[in-house]
């Protein structure tokens, strides 16, 4: 089965388990077709008063012989063809799982994860079939039909070019149904992976689901889109169906000519009812092949449009590569934007002809309404996006030159939704690094201000978080993400909105940590109370992506009229609030 380039050189690296199963296969297939010679002497021995009990104790010894070879022939065929099978499925969804690290951001925002998971279940598992089922029934079919048709060509052509006339509407009807399941199959692919992405996103929402009350609303939608899912499920299990019944059909059909025409034959003493046995075998030899045929249309039909999807993943091309000639580079943390414009795929524009420095070691606070390009800042910086128009430097250096790697490398990031991983609160704080050291772990825990917090937990570091970090609070998740943060020590450090679900106290000691421990080393924290960075040595003030203010909090009052308002909105939003409070 040629299935194109993603495939195909599977065959070479497993080369040597195809062949033994190949050889032992071939084998099986031989002495499988003694049988009927076997029978065939012993019905007209019996017939004719030929066969003495010493020839029946040989014909018992060859066939218990014959089925040892059958034995161990099948199993390494099985264990061969079907676990090259299992062994394309695991290295392909490695390979796919490494290249859609490489991806761009853009990728996992235009396609759902739920698609993306029914590539990695579903059509690998098609994938699976037609490598270990298809190429068994391809082998076999070709190679024990070819067989058996020479030996019912000897014993009886026209017999044996009669019984032949269903195999080509078989094939006709496989040619034509084929086609339809392949396209019915990639239909209900597609279903499955609607299915798939809207009951993960179901149970991630769940908590907003019981706060609503809308359990019957998402039970009805879910209803609909497994409705449609079956409905593509049944459309093709009929075709499927169809064509095994079909093929069912011409199988009886075959056996009905040769019982009439044969039995003819032996009416007229042109054959004993030992050959007719004997071809009769044969022929039932022929049917697994001719069922293998419908077997083969099915798996390939699937095949084809799993590999199709699958083919769309690996075929994507990198966004964020490296330039001819990109270079490493010993980061200092000194940063420009010059000039620098930014929009979305869409058209929509983040950021627009946007330019400021700060120096190596200095602190930078990016602030502005929510939607004003601040995280697209970070994004741009990190490589998460190419620049096109305009530039960016750090420490003079064109940031397009420098190697993605080596760039993300010296950067720790912490990103608005804070994701933590399904796993010990050590090891996600450890995440930077290789080994496990617990004491920098405490170490960066204290100075985000959860120490305390994962002390008071059963488990203290050791205790496992849920999916994305559910079973900690907002506050913790934060200072969680901002440990790991610390924990890699980067030249340059990005906080996205990441001290928002804190307390004021709390949010006072992470920054008076963060001035002490990152001295000489740069601080980027976008946030959205001017109070956050207020201390920090520069203030960048977005307004519908345009930089409206720049420099320290005493000059932008000042100098900034936009500035001023927002400090004096947000301290009457704190009087109002503590007069509440009161």
């Amino acid at each position: 089965m040629v299935f194109g380039k993603n495939i195909n050189r599977y065959y070479l690296k497993y080369l040597h388990y195809f062949l033994i199963g190949i050889i032992a296969l071939l084998l099986v297939d031989l002495y499988q077709l003694k049988f009927p010679e076997i029978v065939r002497n012993v019905i007209d021995g019996i017939d004719e008063g030929w066969l003495t009990m010493e020839q029946i104790r040989d014909y018992m010894k060859e066939i218990l012989k014959i089925a040892l070879i059958l034995f161990v022939g099948r199993f390494l065929w099985r264990f061969a063809l079907f676990g090259n099978g299992v062994r394309i499925e695991a290295d392909l969804r490695e390979k796919m799982f490494s290249h859609m690290e490489g991806l761009s951001q853009r990728y996992f925002q235009e396609n759902k994860t739920g698609a993306l998971m029914a590539l990695f279940t579903n059509d690998l598992q098609t994938i699976r079939r037609a490598f270990g089922s298809g190429t068994l029934m391809l082998i076999d079919a070709l190679f024990l039909g070819t067989l058996a048709f020479r030996k019912m060509l000897l014993i009886h052509k026209t017999l044996t070019l009669i019984s032949l006339i269903p195999l080509l509407i078989i094939a006709v009807c496989g040619v034509i149904l084929g086609r339809t399941m392949r396209k019915k199959f990639s239909q209900m692919q597609k279903a499955f992976a609607n299915l798939s992405d809207f009951t993960q996103e179901s149970f991630s929402g769940i908590a907003v689901i019981k706060a609503f009350v809308k359990e019957a609303k998402e039970l009805i939608a879910f209803r609909k889109i497994n409705k449609e899912n079956r409905d593509k499920n049944l459309e093709y299990v009929k075709l499927a169906v169809l064509l095994q019944v079909l093929i069912g059909l011409f199988i009886n059909s075959v056996i009905v000519l040769i019982l009439g025409y044969g039995g003819y034959l032996v009416i007229k003493e042109k054959f004993t009812i030992g050959t007719l046995t004997e071809f009769i075998s044969y022929f039932s030899s022929m049917i697994w092949p001719m069922m293998a045929i419908g077997n083969l249309i099915n798996l390939r039909s699937q095949g084809v449009a799993s590999l199709r999807r699958i083919d769309k993943l690996l075929n994507e091309p990198y966004e964020i590569v490296d330039g001819e000639d990109a270079i490493s580079l010993d980061i200092n943390g000194k940063i420009e934007f010059r000039d620098f414009s930014f929009a979305y795929p869409d058209g929509q524009e983040a950021l627009k002809n946007i330019s400021f420095k700060i120096e190596a070691g200095e602190s930078l606070g990016v602030i502005g309404r929510t939607g004003c390009g601040k995280t697209t800042i970070a994004d741009v910086l990190m490589r998460i996006h190419n620049i096109e128009e305009g530039k960016v430097f750090i420490d003079d250096v064109d940031l397009m030159k420098i190697k993605v790697r080596n760039l993300r490398d010296q950067i720790a990031y912490v990103p608005q939704d804070n994701f933590l991983f399904s796993d010990t609160i050590a090891n996600n704080i450890n995440f930077s690094k290789d080994a496990l050291d617990m004491d920098a772990v405490m170490a960066a825990a204290k100075l985000a201000d959860v120490h305390d917090n994962i002390m008071e937990f059963p488990g203290n570091y050791n205790s496992v978080l849920g999916e994305r970090g559910t079973t900690v609070s907002g506050g913790q998740k934060q200072r969680i993400a901002i440990a790991r943060a610390l924990m890699k020590d980067a030249k340059i450090l990005i906080l996205d909105d990441s001290v928002s679900a804190v307390d004021t106290n709390t949010e006072k000691t992470i920054l008076e940590n963060l001035q002490r421990e990152r001295r000489g080393k740069t601080t980027i924290l976008i946030a959205h109370r001017i109070s956050t960075v207020q201390s920090l040595d520069k203030i960048a003030l977005l307004d519908e992506g345009r930089l409206v203010g720049f420099g320290s909090h005493e000059e932008l009052l000042l100098s900034c009229p936009e500035y001023r308002k927002m400090v004096e909105l947000q301290q009457l939003e704190e009087e109002i609030g503590g007069a509440g409070d009161e």
